[in-house]
């Protein structure tokens, strides 16, 4: 009767089809192939502390108890986002009953950059005097999110999402098992590949979702059709604050600027995909406008600025349509960085420069005794001259030389403002003979 009431629960196709020796394990071929970094130390017999940097799915905790199992180590599970000093601590106190027993102790904190500073630098006197192998998972770049000093005591690898092969691979292991019932027709197995987006945990839960929709309506094949009706459709890898985000934004940022509007869409379309908040977009278009078109094409910003307002009037997802054509016209616009390149140089000889006086031609003279003084004295009215042009004027601080910081592109519409100024120093030569 007791055995009614003490049935081990079924454990999660994730679980079941979690590979046991390190051959069992589908991708990872530049870390865990012949030669390769991790595959030599698992040879060596020389376990050391490590960082696996990658995409939720990939196989970090997989390897975790890899290393634990091949070193005959105990496994210690944390997670950062659960775990405090207190549960680090009594670790240690495990870690030091095994070390007395001659056993390793291979601790593995999951999503180890939620750890904040002090949680980490509890970490280090161990990680540095070997009483624990520690194993960090992290989706985030640890450059910026593990403490420099935990980071010079561990190697870090970087594991990738599963190729389309490596997925096909693991569903035809899955069908081998547990699930050789489902069959799929061509397009209903890659889209579920699709789906996954090189999520190995994701394509197995996946799986699940469809096994128990094909019992409970009793269909023998899966279409493309009973797959999209079946799965709960989530957005694709990405992370509104991380790395991944960034990544995007930058990829899109330089398809506008590398003039590919194919790319550029590709870009904007998978940030819509995964959740990027169409506003921040907007505001991102609108400033590649300003820094890599430029006068160039004065239209862009126009476009970019009507397509921000489109958006904020109509909004999700009609006003999508907007930014994307934006995209689309900034990628083919002429280029330059001419006016970017100009702020920035003025910016930093700014910030740098004395204070320098307005020359007594350029001030204004409101009053009586301003003028007395010479405050706007033998100022040229520029539109009363030739060409609406003082030639010979100065405009720049007293013993300021030109810095001809703006130089205008041979493209677009610079390419007209060039030969106008051209024409203007030409002018000003003349004044002087």
């Amino acid at each position: 009767m007791a055995d009614l009431f003490h049935q081990e629960p079924t454990p999660p196709l994730a679980e079941a089809l979690r590979p046991k020796i390190l051959d069992q394990v589908i991708g990872q071929s530049h870390l865990l192939g012949p030669g390769k970094p991790l595959r030599l130390a698992f040879d060596a017999g020389k376990p050391h502390s490590m960082i696996l940097w990658g995409p939720p799915g990939v196989g970090k905790t997989t390897l975790a108890r890899l290393t634990a199992h091949a070193f005959a180590g105990e496994f210690i599970a944390l997670s950062a986002v659960f775990s405090g000093v207190k549960d680090i601590r009594a670790a240690m106190d495990q870690a030091e009953r095994n070390l007395a027993m001659d056993k390793r102790t291979i601790l593995f904190i999951d999503e180890i950059h939620r750890f904040n500073k002090a949680q980490q630098d509890a970490l280090l006197p161990y990680a540095e005097s070997g009483l624990v192998i520690l194993i960090g998972a992290t989706t985030e770049n640890p450059s910026f999110e593990v403490n420099s000093a935990l980071l010079s005591r561990a190697q870090v690898y970087v594991l990738k999402s599963l190729t389309e092969p490596e997925l096909r691979q693991l569903i035809d292991r899955a069908r081998e098992t547990v699930l050789a019932h489902l069959d799929f027709e061509p397009d209903a197995l890659d889209g579920l590949i699709g789906l996954a987006d090189g999520d190995a945990r994701r394509l197995l839960n996946m799986l699940e979702q469809l096994d128990t929709a094909v019992s409970a309506s009793g269909i023998r094949t899966i279409t493309a059709d009973f797959l999209q009706n079946a799965l709960t459709q989530s957005t694709r890898l990405f992370d509104k604050g991380g790395e991944n985000f960034y990544d995007q934004i930058s990829a899109l940022h330089k398809s506008v600027r590398g003039s590919n509007p194919d790319a550029a869409l590709y870009w904007f379309c998978r940030m819509l995909d995964g959740g990027a908040d169409a506003k921040y977009l907007s505001r991102r278009i609108v400033r590649m406008a300003w820094e890599d078109i430029g006068l160039a094409d004065p239209r862009a910003m126009q476009i970019a600025n009507d397509a921000a307002t489109t958006y904020e009037r109509l909004g999700s997802p009609e006003g999508e349509l907007a930014l994307g054509q934006a995209v689309i016209y900034l990628a083919i616009a002429a280029k330059s960085n001419a006016g970017y390149m100009a702020f920035n140089r003025a910016q930093a000889f700014v910030k740098q420069d004395q204070s320098r006086e307005v020359p007594i031609h350029l001030r204004n003279a409101p009053t009586k005794l301003m003028k007395e003084l010479g405050y706007g004295h033998a100022y040229r009215y520029a539109h009363d001259e030739p060409h609406a042009f003082a030639a010979g004027e100065t405009y720049l601080p007293d013993g300021m030389d030109d810095p001809a910081w703006y130089q205008p592109v041979p493209r677009g519409l610079e390419e007209k403002i060039a030969q106008k100024m051209a024409f203007l120093r030409q002018l000003d030569e003349e004044s002087k003979s």
